[in-house]
Parts: structure tokens; sequence; C-alpha cells
């Protein structure tokens, strides 16, 4: 199943601004992730090519990264073949967009997956990422809200306490 998965953003800033918070991903204080609600991103070499890791149960590598512009990482998972992308793209002197991209061809279960549950999770992670990067800039905090499907994911995937 072909799969393009676009999620966009304007936030009020220059794109320097931006890249700073951009350069912190995957690092102990990741500041576009939104960390307090989801699995933290891990990569063995930070953010560098060939870099590998992922979040919870998403495995990818680094293929490619342009400080302050772009970093593509490469699906390391049986099933799904592509990648997700975060870039940043100046539109005015304080302007700049945010966008997160998935362009992948999915085979067998992870279809399934991706319909049912994965596609769900991560739109929710996606805008509450943007959220978090937004959020950064100004005093009216935004935060998305849940389907009551990401909702009912969540509660069935916790981890049960011991």
């Amino acid at each position: 199943m072909k799969v393009i998965n676009i999620h966009k953003r304007v936030i009020t800033q220059p794109i320097h601004e931006i890249a700073l918070l951009f350069k912190t991903l995957a690092t102990d204080n990741d500041q576009m992730l939104a960390t307090d609600k989801w699995p933290a991103m891990k990569l063995d070499k930070g953010l560098q090519v060939r870099s590998k890791g992922g979040h919870g149960p998403i495995r990818y590598h680094v293929r490619d990264y342009q400080e302050g512009k772009s970093i593509t990482f490469q699906f390391d998972m049986t099933g799904f073949n592509g990648y997700h992308k975060f870039e940043l793209s100046a539109l005015k002197p304080d302007g700049t967009e945010l966008s997160h991209t998935i362009d992948m061809t999915t085979t067998g279960f992870a279809s399934i997956k991706w319909l049912f549950a994965i596609r769900w999770l991560h739109d929710a992670y996606i805008e509450d990422a943007f959220d978090k990067v937004e959020n950064h800039f100004t005093k009216d905090k935004k935060k998305s809200e849940w389907s009551w499907w990401v909702k009912t994911l969540r509660k069935i995937m916790k981890p049960k306490k011991k």
C-alpha cells in the first residue's frame, strides 16, 4: 500500500530560531518532540548520517541530514519501505514552515498495522510535536486534541504496572 502522510505548521519565527530547536532532536533536551507524552527519539550517534535508532517500536536510521533544513530517516522495519522526514522552509523573515512527511510503501501485516494503529498514533505524535515547537514561542499554549481512537489505542497499549 502506498502511503503519503504530510503534516505542516507555520511558526511565526525566523527559520534560524526553529533551526536551534531542530538541533536538539533526539537529545536529552529534545525541544522538538513531545517526550512528556510520547516515547523519546533515540539515535546511537546523534543527528548524523547512518545513526540508528527510533522511538517506541518504530525503527529507522538517519539517511540524510542538512543542518537547519531537514533530516530524513529511512525505516528499518519489515513491511515499511520508505522514509520519514522533518523539513524547515523559510516563508518570510518571521515565518517558517515546519513539515513532516512519510513516504513509504507498506506490505503484508505492516499495512494493517498502519491502517488501524500507527497512522492514528503518528498523526497525534506529530501534532503534539508541532504544538511543542509553536508553544516555545507563544504565551497562548496550543494543545491538539487526540481522537477517541488515539485515546483508546494508548489505553490498550499502555504497559501494565507490576
